[in-house]
């Protein structure tokens, strides 16, 4: 009795310990586990040539990423400014389209309080006017041909080094985000037998067996459901690139860019990207908008009903209402990362309690 109390009381204090370093090393532990999803990305497109080609593991990986490099760089040439003039477009239309929206609610006496974006830079010619001349300081009396004074002129000098210091800092960690990924998921598609049975060894041996299965069944997953979510955002983007582009609404690249990506997301990515491409056509006219939306309904239906059953059966099955929930409480707790993340890390717990539930039932009807 003491014995099970025993190890009872270490498991709580271990689990408990789990949970708060997870809790607080949360975005450290999804941006390793985002590095281990490009990893099994790129060992899944190694392996589907490795099955037309005959060529080792390192020289196949290493055409792929060519290759993948190769088409980023591709689309950077040739559509680098495209992207960047679209970008900015796109952002000034979606804010003025946002103070559009607030000030037809305010006219019909709806509170607007949370429009926060947009409000400061999209106002009209005369409330920008009115601002300004509201807030301008007025001239004092040794306004004129006084130089400001020292601490007046350290303040702004503070000011203007403390948000250069911020930007760059944020531009660091935002690159260096990115190349840990890339360095994670080279590393793991690189050996990912010395991964696995390095992890392996870390079970004990009477429970080696069925830990081999749980991660051989959790790998085959992710790479099904990468690959085919890689040919969902292809399709997605590149319909909503052209359906926008015949109906005449600007900056129809980014716009299907970025519908592409946010494919991403199950459910709220589409939303996200279904609101921009609305707002960004409303400066179009009522017939475009209503055009565009029409489109987005038409590709978020193939997305949902045609191409993701279809290439996702095999890899997927998770309710629609389980899902949206998981990603609210993931979005919630760990922010865009969990948002982000929470299908294959759905996939990864739904993996682990099917094998349980298979292997442990028939070991309870036998006892």
């Amino acid at each position: 009795m003491a014995w099970a109390i025993g190890v009872g009381g270490m498991g709580v204090v271990l689990f408990t310990a789990a949970l708060v370093f997870t809790w607080y090393f949360a975005a450290t532990l999804l941006l390793i586990f985002t590095g281990m999803l490009l990893g099994v990305g790129l060992n899944a497109l190694t392996n589907a040539l490795g099955r037309r080609v005959h060529l080792p593991h390192a020289v196949r990986l290493a055409i792929v990423c060519s290759v993948l490099a190769a088409l980023l760089a591709g689309v950077a040439y040739l559509g680098g400014a495209t992207i960047a003039e679209q970008a900015s477009v796109l952002s000034n239309t979606i804010k003025s389209q946002i103070s559009h929206v607030r000030s037809f609610l305010e006219t019909h006496g709806i509170d607007t309080s949370f429009f926060d974006i947009g409000s400061a830079g999209s106002a009209g010619p005369s409330s920008s006017t009115d601002t300004a001349s509201a807030s301008a300081p007025a001239p004092s009396p040794n306004a004129h041909g006084q130089l400001p004074g020292a601490g007046a002129l350290a303040s702004s000098g503070g000011a203007i080094v403390s948000q250069t210091f911020k930007l760059l800092f944020g531009a660091i960690s935002a690159v260096g985000n990115i190349f840990i990924v890339l360095f994670l998921g080279l590393a793991f598609a690189a050996q990912p037998s010395v991964y696995h049975d390095g992890l392996l060894f870390l079970v004990p041996a009477k429970h080696r067996l069925r830990a081999t299965l749980i991660i051989d069944r959790i790998g085959e997953t992710l790479e099904r459901w990468l690959i085919a979510q890689i040919i969902v955002m292809l399709a997605v983007g590149v319909v909503t690139w052209i359906g926008l582009a015949v109906i005449g609404i600007p900056g129809s690249f980014i716009l299907g860019i970025q519908a592409g990506l946010l494919a991403f997301i199950p459910t709220v990515g589409a939303i996200i990207a279904g609101v921009v491409v609305v707002l960004a056509s409303l400066a179009s006219g009522w017939i475009p908008a209503l055009s565009a939306l029409i489109l987005f309904l038409g590709v978020h239906t193939m997305e949902s009903y045609v191409l993701t059953p279809l290439l996702q059966r095999q890899a997927l099955d998770i309710p629609p209402a389980t899902l949206f929930a998981f990603q609210i409480l993931l979005g919630v707790v760990f922010g865009i990362w969990g948002l982000a993340l929470a299908l294959p890390l759905v996939a990864i717990a739904k993996v682990m309690i099917d094998h349980f539930k298979t292997y442990e039932a028939p070991r309870a009807e036998a006892a």
